[in-house]
């Protein structure tokens, strides 16, 4: 499935070039821009997911390092889309330009990320070490959106955002046992755990600080922990990724 699954990534980079390109012309080129693209994700998913199968049973954290990479494409071509129509006839120096580009970078970064993933999966020897980097990646783009001024659809309990912190404390626990073990294996189980463990925090931690009971004090002081965590965890990665 590989050959598939570049074949089909490099018809979606195209795609991605004429929704950029769509924020400057017609409505009508926009919307077939965004339908082909639409089409092309849907079947890398398809051939992402066949590949994913092919690995076996006996091989689940290297199909999740998979799937994981297909679902940060399909995230980003959504933000993609979205940025397009907000500059959609908008002067080059709006502001919503500069989100299109910013957008773009994030789909094209994670396009090659996927590429990068599909070719370890195959190398034993790099499997954990590239599932570590896509990670690492990801966790950043996700402070990035804790970090904007986007307000939260809906709020949350403080209790809840500290029980999301268990699961900080234990993806830590197996981020130091994969350094000291050096097993591909448990390094692709600790990519996996720490991405899931951290966006869970960041989400719980902004929709806490936007409960209504939560004052402007106490909510700035939330976001600044929830970002000197995140960046506490990625120094971790990068030392077992060191290691």
């Amino acid at each position: 499935y590989r050959e598939n699954i570049l074949k089909t990534a490099k018809a979606l980079v195209e795609d991605t070039k004429l929704l950029v390109s769509g924020a400057a012309s017609s409505q009508d080129k926009l919307a077939q821009a965004a339908q082909s693209s639409a089409n092309t994700i849907t079947q890398l998913a398809e051939v992402v997911k066949l590949g994913a199968a092919s690995l076996g049973s006996d091989d689940p954290e290297t199909q999740v390092v998979l799937i994981n990479a297909i679902k940060d494409v399909a995230k980003a071509l959504s933000d993609l889309i979205g940025a397009t129509k907000g500059a959609a006839s908008k002067p080059a120096d709006d502001p919503s330009m500069y989100q299109l580009k910013g957008a773009a970078k994030v789909m094209v970064t994670n396009v090659t990320s996927l590429l990068k993933t599909v070719k370890a999966v195959e190398d034993e020897a790099t499997r954990g070490t590239r599932a570590l980097e896509a990670t690492i990646e990801y966790i950043k783009q996700e402070l990035t959106v804790f970090q904007s001024r986007e307000v939260p659809e809906k709020t949350s309990s403080p209790e809840e955002s500290i029980r999301m912190t268990k699961g900080i404390t234990m993806a830590t626990a197996k981020a130091v046992a994969a350094g000291n073990s050096c097993r591909q294996e448990d390094v692709i189980a600790t990519a996996n755990l720490s991405r899931k463990a951290v966006a869970d925090m960041l989400i719980a931690c902004k929709q806490a600080s936007y409960h209504p009971d939560v004052s402007e004090e106490v909510r700035e002081r939330a976001l600044r922990f929830g970002t000197e965590c995140t960046l506490g965890y990625l120094e971790l990665l990068e030392h077992v990724l060191l290691v």
